[in-house]
């Protein structure tokens, strides 16, 4: 089967929730959040919860933890603490909880990133896996990388995520 006609009978709305990791933001300032939820909206999905989530491990897992046993996402966005400092905990939070990595997604975001920002991609350790059929994506806290990666990857991709894990 083709791509194209895979993709014609994924789903077109989507549960999604979307989570910004930050110590220092609320809902009322957070851009990144709010774009992707406004972005999702746009594209005809469903934003189930957006909230902001402090930079801390434990706190990441359990909200995580928490939306994927209410069921009412089959995708969570993470935006925020992708990158190399001490207070960015999201990717050591997520990757144990994955039981799949969808290990192409970070490398093409890095390629993509390269071509806006140059070397400072390499800061970057955004990545995406499945925590049982949940789909995951944790990606940098910057607008501008927000917007790369929804607008480049994962909404063009979503409805055929899903379709894929629901064949499970």
């Amino acid at each position: 089967m083709s791509t194209k006609t895979h993709k014609a009978g994924a789903p077109k709305k989507v549960n999604i929730a979307i989570f910004t990791v930050s110590s220092t933001r609320s809902l009322a300032d957070d851009k990144s959040g709010r774009w992707i939820s406004k972005r999702a909206k746009k594209e005809g999905h469903d934003v189930v919860v957006h909230q902001v989530v402090p930079d801390d491990a434990e706190a990441i897992a359990e909200i995580i933890h928490k939306i994927i046993n209410d069921g009412a996402a089959r995708v969570v966005l993470l935006t925020g603490g992708t990158g190399i400092s001490s207070k960015d905990v999201t990717i050591e939070a997520v990757r144990p909880l994955l039981t799949k990595e969808l290990t192409a997604f970070g490398p093409l975001f890095a390629q993509l990133s390269f071509e806006q920002i140059d070397s400072a991609a390499l800061l970057s350790r955004a990545t995406a896996g499945l925590i049982g059929e949940t789909i995951l994506f944790c990606i940098p806290g910057s607008l501008k990388a927000c917007k790369l990666a929804c607008k480049a990857l994962i909404f063009p991709e979503l409805g055929h995520l899903v379709k894929h894990v629901q064949e499970n």
